[in-house]
Parts: structure tokens; sequence; C-alpha cells
């Protein structure tokens, strides 16, 4: 059994775990979809040096060693380079973890009048249990894409004086059909409709509380109705994160999934002093729904971005292109299952994740016979322990669940396939896809510690 981190904390430890919690729930509160991530991560990682690569290739410059240069994907992908003094065909360190979480999209034909109440229709985005998505305060984040080329930021439900909206669920008094259905039927995905309104615009003939609704829009946002078909807005949970217990040893936040892993990926990065090997960190979008199209994994943005990278440095080749990315070596970050005594019984102990005891490494994820798993080589993660026990980093190895009862995925078996070493690892949670997921403090701050080795000493 790996030891308790919290055990080795003096209390100058102390207060920086707590220090950087601090840091991470501000971060988590801001930064609720994929678009806010990647703003928020552009503007840290110019305040520390790093240029945009698009201005670089515009200006015809060159990158040498120890430059810093980002690469943005349609503002849902970003690519960070901090060039090492080895050549970048030698390999590069990277850190990978995903910016979407879970959430409820709003249709592209959305309001609709029913019952005198003016609502949004929704399509749930990722594995998300529908029943937990009721009778919460929600908030609707995304952007307003006009015909003229102008983008409009939404952002409605975190501010105090904001209003916030909701789904309803049928009164306990009414519902005893709906108590005899299966969890996975108590909620259909064709019933979270978000309610918006309930005033009805004076002098309007027909469906009025819509028509005010839409005439707030328009005050508000110069917004039509027609502007619904190039929207993307998001229904997330509305409210900060939290500490979490008595004992404020935990975050109770929204979008741990996978945020905690892309923040403390960013946070190593932007720290990293001279390096070696060249770091990278790369926070991706699409990875809840199959890491699929133009800002997800699976797309040519990462491969292309490494070449254009040689390019500027004068040393593009398709060969060095395919080398770089084969001598690479990855940690695809992703959050974990920590073990939760209310549900002991689809752990295993001795290979289950506990809080309070670092980042978790899963040498294999997948499910029922590892289908569709990354399984890193031993070797791979011996060298990891070493990095790990040499740095004094707290971390732990689990799988997701018992055998046949549990499984999941990430980015990990994408980069993979570019014959480069890589791992899962990342963050316990409780929670996990629920609107408020459970992490502890310490394992955050392992975590950092642990990808900070992981760039300065791998090779």
């Amino acid at each position: 059994m790996r030891k308790c981190a919290w055990n080795s904390y003096d209390e100058a430890k102390r207060k920086e775990v707590f220090a950087l919690a601090e840091d991470y729930k501000q971060y988590i509160s801001v930064c609720k979809t994929e678009r806010e991530c990647v703003k928020q991560a552009i503007a840290l990682a110019k305040a520390n040096g790093y240029e945009d690569l698009d201005e670089v290739i515009k200006s015809g410059r060159t990158l040498k060693a120890q430059d810093k240069v980002y690469a943005n994907n349609m503002g849902k992908t970003l690519a960070l380079f901090h060039i090492g003094d080895l050549p970048l065909e030698q390999g590069m360190n990277i850190l990978g973890a995903h910016v979407d979480s879970p959430r409820l999209d709003v249709k592209q034909v959305p309001l609709y009048e029913d019952g005198e109440l003016a609502l949004l229709d929704t399509h749930y985005y990722g594995g998300i249990k529908k029943y937990q998505w009721v009778t919460l305060p929600l908030a609707i984040h995304g952007v307003i894409a006009k015909k003229d080329g102008s983008v409009i930021d939404v952002c409605i439900g975190e501010d105090d004086n904001d209003p916030v909206v909701g789904i309803s669920d049928l009164l306990i008094h009414l519902a005893a059909d709906q108590m005899t259905k299966s969890a996975a039927k108590v909620i259909e995905g064709e019933d979270l409709n978000v309610t918006v309104g309930s005033i009805p615009l004076q002098d309007s003939e027909k469906e009025a509380v819509k028509a005010n609704v839409l005439q707030l829009l328009k005050e508000r946002y110069d917004m039509e109705e027609d502007d619904f078909l190039s929207c993307e807005l998001e229904v997330v949970p509305a409210g900060k994160a939290r500490d979490y217990g008595l004992d404020r040893s935990m975050v109770m936040g929204y979008g741990h999934d996978d945020r905690i892993c892309a923040y403390t990926s960013l946070r190593a990065q932007l720290a990293a002093q001279q390096v070696q090997r060249t770091a990278v960190c790369l926070l991706v979008d699409k990875e809840e729904v199959g890491s699929i199209g133009a800002t997800g994994m699976q797309s040519k943005f990462f491969e292309n971005t490494v070449a254009e990278v040689l390019d500027r440095m004068g040393e593009y080749s398709e060969l060095k292109v395919r080398r770089a990315l084969k001598n690479s070596k990855m940690l695809s970050s992703d959050v974990s299952a920590a073990f939760d005594p209310n549900y002991a019984s689809v752990m295993e102990k001795n290979n289950a994740a506990f809080f309070g005891k670092g980042i978790v490494f899963n040498k294999y994820t997948g499910s029922r016979g590892k289908g569709g798993c990354n399984d890193a080589n031993a070797e791979y993660m011996a060298q990891l322990r070493a990095i790990m026990e040499q740095e004094g980093v707290f971390f732990q190895t689990a799988e997701l669940g018992k055998v046949d009862v549990g499984g999941g995925g990430t980015i990990a078996y994408i980069l993979a396939q570019y014959d480069m070493d890589v791992i899962d690892s990342g963050i316990a949670l409780h929670n996990m896809h629920a609107p408020w997921e459970i992490a502890s403090k310490a394992d955050i701050y392992e975590a950092m510690k642990a990808y900070q080795a992981f760039l300065t000493f791998a090779k």
C-alpha cells in the first residue's frame, strides 16, 4: 500500500499545497468550456514568454533552443513548445490532457414555448448520468458567431447578479411510475430541456414567452433567433469550485475531468526553465466523444505543428518529423477513479487509487480484456518510477475498477500510433462525470510535481 502524501508535509509544504489549490479553484471556476480553457492558457503562456507560432511563421523568424511558442487550433486545442537544447528529432517530452468535459449542448434550433414557459432543447455531450442534471442551478457559456464574422462571448449564470437556468424534475407526489424506471431511463435525453423564461411579451399574439426571451437576447447580444444556427452554447453547472470536507482537504468543482490534469500540466510546462529535450503541453478537445474532429487528438494538428516548428528551426524534413514523434515520451494525463467506500464492490483494493496518495499511473486502461487500451511498456514504467522516486513525488498505480466491471480510455492510444512511449496518468476523482466532481488537494500538488519531474528528466 502506497503512503499518504499528507503525512510527509510540514507546515510550509501544506501552505504550498493549499495555495496551488486556490489557484486551481480560480481557474476551474472561470474555465468551464474548452474555449475558455484555451483562452486562459494562452494568456498565461504569453505572460511567461510564449509567442504565437503563426506570428513567427508570418514574420519569417527562426526558432532556436529555449524559445517558447504556442499553436492555437480553432480556439479549442492548444500546443505549447519549449524548445530544448537537443535536436527536436531526438524526441519531445509531452504532457497531454483534454479540456472538454461532459455537459449539455444547446441544439441548433433550440428555443420553443410549451405550457407558457420558454425552454431550450439540448443534446448531452459525453457520458453522463442524465438524472444528475435536473434541479441544479445551471449556467450558459459559449459563443454566438454572426454572419458578419463577429463572435460574441456568452456567459450567463456565473455573476452573483446573473439569473441561473435549470431542468425541472417530477415532484415525488406524482412520481410513482417514474420511480419504477431504471436509472438510465428516469430522465430521457430528449427531456433535458432547460427552462429559460415565463414572462410573456406584451402585445405579442403568438408564443409570447418565447418572444420575450428573444427580445432579451436581442438587447444583450444583438442576437436573432436564426443566430442559434451558428452558436456553440454549453449548459454547465453554475457556481464556483469550493473546498470540500471539514478539513478542506479536497476540491469540489465542475470539469475536473480533465481540466485538473490540463491545469497542472500547463503549470508544469510554464515553470520549466532550461530544458534539454523539447517540452510540450498539449491541451485538446473532443476526448469525451472519441477525440474526433478537427480539434480532437485524432486530427493532424499536432503532427502539422511539429512540422512547422522544425521548419522554423531550419531543420524540416518528413523523416525528421517522424523521428521527432517516434523518439518522444508522453504522459497521457487524464483522471482516474478514487476508491469510494460507498461503492467498494466495484473496486479491487490492491489495484485501486486512493485520495492523498499522489498521481495515478494506469499502465493500461480499456475494458473487458484490455479492449481499446494503450498498454505501456514495462521499461517505460520503470523509468518513470525512477524519476518519481528520485524527485520525491508521491505516485500510485491503479486500474479503473474490477476486471469486467469498468474501464475507460484516454488519448494515449492515438499518440502511441507514432511508436512513442505513452502511459496514462492523472488524478483520482470521486463523482467522475457528475456535475460536481471531487479531488484531493494533495493529489493536485503531487501531479504538478510529477509533470515537472517528467519534463525535466524523461529521456
